[in-house]
């Protein structure tokens, strides 16, 4: 039980640290790379903390276990935005947001119902995967086209930001190491501790695992939100949701096409396309995300985690 305790604390210590770095590295790198918070934020921050639930899709694909691959990419969508972005709002909640949000916004809802017409259909294909994935290029360039920031006349950048410019890959590569290390860590010990306590294997798989792969997430919002830089903290939920379909399910289906079984057309894949829909509804009419909203955002998921116990 003590080594699962020290698991436990050293993994929340290692998401402090990984989360802090990997803000810091992401807000240098925009400056550097004359790109706005938001692209970063949308990009390297939200696509880099989606990689535990990649390896998590990819390990369950090539086990045969197709409905952890799914289940992991429609229970992490629904955490990011119900339970990290309520978390978020309850720290500081977000305001003034960049107006571009609204574009990647539009793009996390269509990607969201690609799932759901995907889901009709019964699998994603080889064929379908790599359209997933050149539809996650082509965003990806639309972005950074975009989401440049033109210097002015006659601004030169000063040799030591030419000079120092590893500094920020460093932080983010740092960063994204203990932000991975922590997670697994957090999991594992918290995962020994439940069976200490006698929790059943499929409660862990349910709660802990699957909340776990949103730890990173998780982490660097906050830590944006405390730091007020709402577009890294809403960049990143939305450029994790967008990345999880897109490219967690793309990479998954090249590797084994998927199986959808009706349970996640029927119920879960629905809930998702409304919460979705309704935080991008926010993103794109609203200025602010107000405490009120992120505790109602916190309660929706609170009673959607009980009903997957209720049944």
């Amino acid at each position: 039980m003590m080594y699962d305790l020290a698991l436990v604390v050293t993994g929340l210590l290692a998401l402090l640290l990984g989360g802090e770095m990997l803000l810091r590295g992401a807000v240098d790198m925009a400056t550097r790379l004359k790109l706005s918070q938001l692209v970063i934020g949308l990009t390297v921050v939200g696509f880099g903390t989606s990689m535990p639930e990649l390896l998590v899709s990819v390990k369950a694909a090539l086990s045969g276990q197709q409905g952890i691959a799914i289940g992991n990419v429609v229970g992490s969508n629904i955490a990011n935005i119900l339970l990290i972005g309520g978390i978020a709002a309850l720290v500081h909640p977000p305001s003034a947001w960049d107006k571009s949000i609204k574009r990647d916004a539009i793009a996390m809802v269509a990607a969201s119902f690609l799932l759901l017409a995907l889901a009709m259909t019964g699998s994603i294909s080889g064929l379908t995967a790599a359209v997933m994935l050149t539809g996650l290029c082509i965003y990806l360039a639309m972005a950074y086209h975009y989401g440049r920031i033109e210097p002015e006349e006659g601004d030169t950048p000063p040799a030591t930001v030419i000079r120092n410019s590893w500094i920020p890959v460093g932080l983010l590569l740092i960063g994204f190491a203990a932000l991975f290390l922590g997670a697994d860590w957090l999991v594992n010990g918290a995962s020994g501790l439940a069976r200490d306590f006698g929790v059943s294997e499929a409660v862990i798989g349910l709660t802990i695992v699957a909340v776990g792969t949103s730890l990173p997430e998780l982490a660097t919002s906050i830590l944006a939100a405390l730091r007020r830089n709402t577009d890294v903290a809403l960049g990143n939920i939305v450029g994790s949701n967008i990345f999880n379909i897109l490219g967690i399910l793309g990479v998954t289906g090249i590797i084994a096409p998927l199986g959808i079984d009706d349970a996640f057309l029927m119920r879960h894949i629905p809930i998702m396309l409304g919460v979705t829909v309704l935080f991008g509804i926010v993103l794109v009419c609203a200025r602010t995300l107000p405490r009120l909203a992120g505790l109602s955002m916190l309660t929706v998921y609170a009673a959607y985690s009980w009903s997957l116990y209720a049944g």
